[in-house]
């Protein structure tokens, strides 16, 4: 094989690389999350579940989040969101005993509707604010099932669990919020998210590991073009 045929290939090759890096990246970051993803057992949780649009030819215009009545919890509290009416549901449950007071009611879902004119258009995201509690304490973890509605009638249904280790994700995880004792958590009691996980972060996080693929695939016909122009000029 000639030297400027080698350098192309490899050129070539690097290329689809960072190409193959960035879509996979992509494709990573597409899920409706619950931002951030660790809570305190027995405490509050400021949550913002993250919303992507994953259609080129439809907006989403309803979130509905749905909590496990296994785990109860007794109150929800949601940020004020311009265009979006929020609507939560309760209902009645056996008596339970809850930091010591008891309770009858639990919080089942949060609807978040949009209003006219508004709407996640493609290529778009959107947060949308909750505070939680109590939390439970007798779990790891609260998964929580999402339906995204689009203005053409589709719905997708975001409630596969958490896979087992080393299991394939699922094509729609549910959120879930990883429940740690006090002395692990990090956010709680209404604690605003950090900064590492505060709006866009998962995000800014895919467009730079993206962009690195693409710097890969670019450098790597960069070396080819290179090399080719050196063998050229080496020729008689």
């Amino acid at each position: 094989m000639s030297t400027n045929r080698f350098a192309v290939r490899s050129a070539a090759l690097t290329a689809a690389c960072g190409i193959v890096a960035l879509l996979g990246t992509g494709t990573a970051f597409a899920h409706v999350t619950a931002q951030p993803g660790k809570a305190e057992k027995g405490g509050h949780a400021k949550i913002a579940f993250r919303v992507p649009n994953e259609r080129p030819n439809a907006s989403t215009v309803q979130v509905k989040v749905t909590f496990p009545e296994q785990f109860p919890l007794s109150s929800v509290r949601t940020k004020p969101m311009p265009g979006w009416t929020a609507q939560v549901e309760r209902v009645k449950i056996a008596p339970v005993v809850v930091e010591g007071a008891q309770i009858d009611e639990a919080v089942r879902s949060i609807t978040w509707t949009a209003q006219p004119g508004t709407r996640i258009g493609p290529n778009e995201f959107t947060e949308f604010e909750a505070t939680l509690g109590t939390l439970p304490v007798n779990t790891d973890r609260l998964v929580m099932p999402t339906t995204q509605t689009y203005d053409n009638g589709e719905v997708v249904n975001w409630d596969a669990p958490p896979p087992a280790p080393g299991a394939e994700e699922p094509a729609h995880p549910a959120p879930t919020l990883e429940l740690v004792d006090e002395a692990e958590g990090e956010h709680s009691h209404g604690a605003a998210p950090a900064p590492e996980a505060s709006a866009g972060s998962a995000d800014d996080t895919a467009r730079w590991l993206g962009g690195a693929g693409l710097g890969v695939g670019a450098l790597g016909l960069g070396v080819g073009v290179g090399a080719l122009v050196r063998s050229r000029k080496a020729q008689p």
